[in-house]
């Protein structure tokens, strides 16, 4: 399979995803650039995004990097910096970037993006399994 296409698979069944309203900008072997909107049902109590969504949008990306090799993965290890508060409406984009790729593990850093300005920064390691991706 190619890294679209268990990107591809990976979402149809990732329903959170698809409620955080992810898209696909580009997937390519241990890369992945992922977009979405801040929405109002995503904010806390101080009306900024919860920090939670910039999370889950780096954890995506996170996925779906590491599963683009073909082998199937899954975290063992996350943490995020938050650097800037986000809004209603702000489009951030998460672009992640295999830094390390042995053969039971990967490590990753995500860089969450509002415009050209750096919002959050997220390092996750995977395990990787034997199971492979399959149509």
């Amino acid at each position: 399979m190619t890294a679209n296409e268990i990107v591809n698979k990976m979402l149809q069944n990732d329903t959170f995803s698809q409620w955080l309203g992810i898209t696909v900008e580009n997937v390519a072997e241990g890369t992945c650039i992922l977009s979405m909107v801040i929405r109002k049902e995503m904010l806390n109590g101080f009306s900024i995004a919860h920090g939670g969504i910039t999370y889950s949008l780096a954890d995506s990306a996170l996925a779906f990097a590491s599963n683009s090799h073909g082998r199937q993965s899954v975290s063992v290890d996350t943490s995020i910096n938050h650097i800037e508060v986000l809004k209603e409406g702000d489009k951030i984009v998460a672009v992640a970037q295999q830094d390390a790729l042995k053969n039971r593990f990967g490590f990753y850093t995500i860089e969450i993006k509002k415009e050209e300005k750096t919002v959050a920064l997220f390092k996750g390691t995977v395990y990787r399994s034997d199971k492979l991706w399959e149509l």
